[in-house]
């Protein structure tokens, strides 16, 4: 079955998806997160338990990091895990899924900016 599209989960979102699974209707998603939000996910895990599944992506650095290069020369303000996640999203082409506390944030309007879409995803 073809991918309809790519998402790439925030920290929460992604905790959310390893333990119960989130509504993705009947799409066919490819999930990817970034180092960044992987590593708080684990952090808020059990003494660092949770294990990415292997369904899920990490973008490849070798690509993402030039792209942060030039995301931070745009948006000099933004904080590592801001130009991880943009970049990623940039690289990837794909839709950012923000928990409510994250889309409080900077990104929302750095997202929009470089015109990449976003949806916030209430959890459970």
């Amino acid at each position: 079955m073809p991918v309809d599209a790519v998402v790439l989960l925030d920290d929460r979102l992604l905790v959310e998806e390893l333990l119960v699974g989130l509504p993705t209707g009947r799409r066919q998603l490819r999930l990817y997160t970034t180092s960044c939000w992987y590593y708080r996910a684990c952090r808020a895990a059990v003494a660092g338990a949770g294990e990415l599944r292997e369904d899920i992506g990490l973008p490849d650095p070798r690509r993402a990091v030039p792209v942060m290069a030039e995301v931070a020369r745009r948006h000099p303000h933004l904080n590592l895990l801001n130009l991880e996640a943009t970049a990623a999203a940039l690289d990837l082409r794909a839709e950012v899924w923000l928990s409510e506390r994250a889309a409080e944030g900077l990104l929302p309007g750095v997202l929009e900016t470089e015109g990449l879409p976003w949806r916030l995803v209430a959890t459970a």
